[in-house]
C-alpha cells in the first residue's frame, strides 16, 4: 500500500496539487521507516479485539490563496517535509486496494496551531498576506471494514481524534476554496426580563447558558426594572460571566448553615463572623472570608511578613528573599476536560501559565505541575454521554504534556488518584509557579489608561465557558457546549511572555500599569476586573477576530486563548508596539479605561451595546446560603479474625501494583522537567532513572 503513494518533494507533480484556489500536500513516512500514529492505532484497534493487518498516515495541508508552483514547492521542502524520513505527495492519494480510508479536520473555528504556524511562514517565506491553511490527518487501514477504521480513530487516545472538535471523513477532503466565515451587520438584542415570573427567569437561565439561579436572577430583573428597561444580550452575558462560579467563587462566599451534633472541639463563638444558634446550629458568614482567608490574615497582623500579595490577585504571591517574590496558581479544569480531555487539559495549564503572568506586573512562569483525578482506567460501566476512563487519563496527560513542553515550562510535579465516582467528571487540577520583582507585586489601571489586548485573536471557541463552571454536568453536554471547549497554542502563548516580560523590564518600564489573562469570561471578566473601581469604554470593532461573522455578544465573552489585557498609559503605546512587533506579537487598542460615574460601555462601532453600573456588576451578586450537617459515623476497632497469617510479601506487591501507588513513569518522562536547565531535584532518580526522587 506504500508503493501507491510514493513520492519524493523534488519530483512531485504540484499541477496535481490544485483544485481551485487549494492545493493539497499530503507528507507521509519513507518506506522503511517507522509510522507512530498507525503504529498506535493498530495497537488500540487490537486492544478493540479487531485484527487490522497494516495501516499508514500522513499529514494532509490544504492551501489557499495567491501560492505560484515555485512558492508551493519551496513551502513544502522548507518547512512541511523532512527528506531524510518523509516524503510528499501532490493531491489525494489514492486508497490502496483492500484499504478503508479515514480522514480527521477540526472543525471549521477550531483553533488549529499548525495551520496558524504553516500560514504565518508562508507569508513570511513569500511576502504573500492572502494565504490560509487548513491540516488533518489521514489513515488507511487494512482488514477492517469502513465502520470499523471509524471507531478505532474515533476511541484512539492521545488527542488524535474527538468528534466535538474534529469531523471524521470517509474520504480525502480537498475542496475548492476553504471556508470562511461571513460578514454580518452587528446586532444588540433586547433581553424581556421585566414581567417574567419565577419559572420564566429559571427557563431564561438554563436555556440561554447564564446558569444564574432564581435568586440572582431575580436581582437582575430588580436593577433592570429600577432603570426602567430591559437588559441587552451583552449586558446579561457580562453579569452571568462575573457571577459565575469559576470568576466570583460564589459557593465558597456564601452563607454555610452547618449543623453539628453533639459537642464540638471547635470554640465557634469565639470566631469573628460566626454565630451558634440554638439545637448546634452554626451559621458561617463568607466561609472563605472566616476560614482561610481569616486565619491567613490574622497571621499578618501577628507579624507574619512574607505575603507579599494574598487574595486578590490572579496568584498569591510570597517573599523568596529580598529581591524576589513567589507566585502560585492552581486551578481546575474539570468541566471542558470531561467533554474534549486533551484541549481542556492543555488549556487548563495554559490558563495558569498566563495567570502568573498576569500577576502584579507580571511573573516569570519556571515550573508546572498537575493532579489527575479520574475513574480506575480498566472501568467498563461508563455512563451514557461520558469517555472512557483511560481516554480521559491518557488525553489529559497529553494535553499537559504538549502545552507546557512546546511552551518551554518545566513539568516537575504531579499525582494521580483513581475512583469510580470521577466517572462522569474528572478532576483535572494544573498548577504553574513564577518569579518576579517584589516591586512589581502590584497594579492597578489608571484613568486615562489605553486597554490594549495582545495575543491570540477572538473566536467563538470557549463561549459560555465561564458559565459552564456553574452548571451540573449532564450526559446531553458533549454536544449542547462543544463551543465551550478552546483549543491552546502554546507557541502563541511563548511569544506573548516574551513580549510582556520585555515591556516589564523595559527601559522607562513597566510600560503598562496593570495586565490580566483573558481567561474566563473573556474581555468581559478582563475588562471588567481591571476597571471596576474606574470604569471602562470599549470597541469590540477594534479587536482582531479569528474571522467574520461574530456577534458583539460573541466577542465580549469569547474565552479564546493566549490573550492579554494591558492598561497602558498612551505615551507608553509606541515603545509597547515596536517590542509587539519584534516578537510578531498582534497588539489592538480596545478604548480607554475611566468613565463617569464607573460605567462599564461597551460599543461596537457606532452602536452602544452594554451601559452597567461597576458596582452593581461586581457588588451586586446575592449572597448564596448553603447547608452542611456533620453525621460521624462511629469506627468500632477491629478484632482478630482468627484467620490464617498474612502473606506480607504478597500484600505488598499487591499495594505497589495498586493504580494509586503504582510507578508513573509512563506520565512523568512524557514531560520535559529540565526545559529551562533550573530543575535540581529530578521527578525519577536512581539507577534506572525509575525511581521516585
Amino acid at each position: 500500500m506504500a508503493q501507491a503513494t510514493q513520492r519524493s518533494s523534488a519530483t512531485i507533480d504540484l499541477r496535481q496539487a490544485r483544485r481551485g484556489r487549494v492545493a493539497r500536500i499530503e507528507v507521509r513516512w519513507k518506506e522503511g521507516f517507522d509510522d507512530p500514529l498507525a503504529a498506535a492505532l493498530l495497537r488500540h484497534a487490537h486492544e478493540m479485539g479487531l485484527a487490522p493487518s497494516a495501516a499508514r498516515s500522513a499529514k494532509v495541508y490544504l492551501i489557499e490563496g495567491d501560492v505560484s508552483d515555485e512558492q508551493l514547492r519551496s513551502l513544502v521542502e522548507q518547512l512541511l517535509v523532512n527528506p531524510v524520513v518523509e516524503e510528499a505527495f501532490a493531491g489525494a492519494a489514492p486508497t490502496p486496494a483492500g484499504a478503508c480510508t479515514v480522514e480527521v479536520h477540526p472543525l471549521p473555528g477550531v483553533m488549529n496551531p499548525t495551520a496558524l504556524t504553516v500560514a504565518q511562514q508562508a507569508r513570511e517565506l513569500f511576502g504573500a498576506e492572502s494565504v490560509d491553511v487548513a491540516t488533518g490527518w489521514r489513515c488507511d487501514v487494512v482488514g477492517l471494514s469502513q465502520e470499523q477504521a471509524e471507531r478505532v480513530v474515533r476511541t484512539a487516545p492521545g488527542g488524535l481524534c474527538n468528534p466535538v472538535v474534529h469531523a471524521i471523513l470517509r474520504e480525502p477532503l480537498w475542496p475548492e476554496a476553504l471556508p470562511h466565515g461571513r460578514p454580518r451587520e452587528p446586532r444588540v438584542q433586547r433581553v424581556q426580563l421585566r414581567g417574567l415570573d419565577d419559572e420564566q427567569l429559571l427557563r431564561l437561565s438554563r436555556e440561554g447558558h447564564l446558569f444564574l439561579s432564581l435568586e440572582e436572577m431575580r436581582a437582575v430583573q430588580a436593577h433592570f426594572g429600577a432603570l426602567g428597561r430591559d437588559p441587552t444580550d451583552v449586558e446579561l452575558e457580562t453579569i452571568a460571566q462575573t457571577w459565575s462560579e469559576h470568576c466570583v467563587h460564589k459557593t465558597l462566599k456564601s452563607t454555610i448553615r452547618y449543623e453539628c451534633p453533639g459537642e464540638s472541639r471547635i470554640d465557634f463563638a469565639a470566631r469573628p463572623g460566626v454565630r451558634v444558634e440554638g439545637d448546634g446550629v452554626v451559621v458561617v458568614d463568607n466561609l472563605l472570608r472566616r476560614t482561610i482567608a481569616h486565619a491567613t490574615h490574622r497571621l499578618i497582623e501577628e507579624g507574619l511578613d512574607w505575603t507579599l500579595s494574598v487574595f486578590e490577585d490572579n496568584a498569591g504571591v510570597i517573599a523568596f528573599d529580598e529581591q524576589h517574590g513567589v507566585c502560585v496558581k492552581v486551578e481546575t479544569h474539570n468541566h471542558p476536560s470531561a467533554i474534549e480531555p486533551y484541549g481542556g487539559a492543555a488549556t487548563g495549564v495554559g490558563g495558569c501559565i498566563r495567570d502568573i503572568l498576569g500577576t502584579g506586573l507580571g511573573a516569570r512562569p519556571i515550573a508546572a505541575t498537575d493532579v489527575f483525578c479520574t475513574a480506575p482506567p480498566e472501568a467498563r460501566d461508563v455512563p451514557a454521554g461520558c469517555l472512557p476512563p483511560r481516554r480521559i487519563l491518557t488525553d489529559v496527560v497529553a494535553g499537559v504534556r504538549d502545552y507546557g513542553n512546546r511552551m518551554g515550562v518545566p513539568t516537575v510535579a504531579g499525582a494521580v488518584f483513581f475512583d469510580e465516582r470521577y466517572v462522569g467528571n474528572p478532576l483535572v487540577y494544573c498548577g504553574c509557579v513564577g518569579i518576579m520583582p517584589r516591586s512589581m507585586v502590584r497594579k492597578e489601571a489608571q484613568r486615562g489608561d489605553l486597554i490594549v489586548v495582545l495575543g491570540g485573536r477572538t473566536g467563538r471557541d470557549g463561549v459560555h465557558g465561564a458559565t459552564f463552571s456553574s452548571a451540573q454536568l449532564e450526559s446531553g453536554h458533549a454536544e449542547e457546549f462543544s463551543h465551550a471547549v478552546q483549543i491552546g497554542n502554546p507557541i502563541e502563548e511563548r511569544k506573548v511572555h516574551d513580549a510582556l516580560l520585555r515591556a516589564r523590564d523595559a527601559k522607562g518600564g513597566p510600560l503598562f500599569t496593570a495586565v490580566t489573562d483573558c481567561g474566563a469570561g473573556g474581555f468581559s471578566s478582563a475588562i471588567g476586573e481591571m476597571g471596576a473601581k474606574i470604569g471602562a469604554e470599549v470597541d469590540l470593532a477594534r479587536a482582531p477576530l479569528k474571522y467574520e461573522g461574530l456577534s458583539p455578544a460573541e466577542i465580549w465573552i469569547s474565552e479564546a486563548q493566549e490573550r492579554m489585557v494591558l492598561a497602558v498609559p498612551p505615551d507608553k503605546l509606541e515603545a509597547l508596539q515596536r517590542i509587539c512587533d519584534e516578537e510578531s506579537v498582534e497588539l489592538a487598542v480596545l478604548g480607554t479605561f475611566g468613565t463617569d460615574n464607573a460605567e462599564l460601555i461597551v460599543r461596537h462601532g457606532g452602536l452602544e451595546a452594554a451601559r452597567l453600573s461597576m458596582a452593581f456588576l461586581h457588588e451586586g451578586l446575592p449572597r448564596q446560603e448553603r447547608f452542611a450537617r456533620s453525621a460521624a459515623t462511629p469506627v468500632a476497632a477491629a478484632q482478630p479474625t482468627g484467620a490464617a497469617p498474612v502473606d506480607l510479601g504478597e500484600a505488598l506487591l499487591r499495594l505497589l501494583a495498586h493504580p494509586d501507588v503504582a510507578s508513573k513513569r509512563w506520565i512523568v518522562r512524557q514531560y520535559d522537567h529540565e526545559v529551562q536547565g533550573d530543575t535540581v531535584l529530578k521527578p525519577l532518580v536512581g539507577a534506572a532513572g525509575d525511581g521516585p526522587g
